[in-house]
């Protein structure tokens, strides 16, 4: 089960998921609730993380690895903590590991909390929508022009919402489903250090995990579809 990141919807795993069906898995990429609309919401990875589950439960899906890319990490921890005897693992992909009652938008740098919050206020449904520059600069700095612009024209406005909503958790950290963390060694979007950084300060938030590195940027799943896919099965040996 692939869970998207910000600013994206499910078809970001198209290539991921094309490689992992060859290598005899069966992959699932739902797009999270209501994404890519051009209207206000109060939805967020909350209710995300409840989507999900209930995605797997009305499919009776078992024995799931759960992917989170970004963003996504919150739902799958989210997830799994409603439907625990489902799961074999969770692989975090630079993602996100929430305390209760957290948001994302405090786990970021000062300068992106001021620019996501005025864009947000700025625009007529609450939302968030990268720049090209930016993006391209530090989300999917391992792409050539092509590729960037392809990409970036998939991405989808972030409701504010799945930014600045906090999530609950009860049970998430002291569940026992074994953990991975995948960090590409060219993601720059957080600085590479003890304050900032997705390594260690969120991989510490796991406990016992395995961490993989591997090459890519942000964006690996556009840029490295089929190297992320051979990570995550890696990701899953014990």
């Amino acid at each position: 089960m692939l869970l998207h990141g910000n600013w994206h919807e499910g078809s970001a795993w198209d290539g991921v998921s094309r490689r992992l069906e060859q290598l005899g898995h069966t992959a699932h990429a739902p797009t999270l609730p209501r994404r890519g609309l051009h209207e206000a919401t109060s939805v967020g990875y909350q209710q995300a993380g409840e989507a999900v589950a209930d995605y797997i439960v009305e499919r009776d899906l078992r024995d799931i690895v759960l992917v989170g890319h970004s963003g996504g990490g919150v739902a799958i921890s989210k997830a799994a903590e409603l439907i625990a005897d489902r799961v074999e693992r969770l692989v975090y992909v630079s993602g996100w590991v929430l305390k209760d009652g957290e948001s994302i938008l405090e786990m970021v740098p000062t300068h992106y909390r001021e620019l996501f919050t005025s864009m947000a206020a700025d625009s007529p449904n609450n939302t968030v929508e990268v720049p090209f520059e930016p993006w391209r600069n530090s989300f999917i700095n391992d792409a050539d022009a092509d590729a960037a612009t392809s990409a970036f024209a998939r991405l989808v406005p972030e409701p504010f919402s799945y930014l600045a909503g906090t999530v609950h958790f009860t049970t998430f950290h002291t569940l026992t489903i074994p953990k991975s963390y995948i960090l590409p060694t060219e993601d720059i979007v957080l600085p590479r250090d003890d304050e900032w950084g997705w390594h260690p300060r969120m991989t510490s938030r796991l406990g016992q995990h395995r961490f993989l590195e591997m090459p890519g940027s942000h964006e690996v799943m556009f840029t490295n579809p089929r190297g992320l896919a051979d990570t995550i099965v890696e990701a899953c040996l014990d």
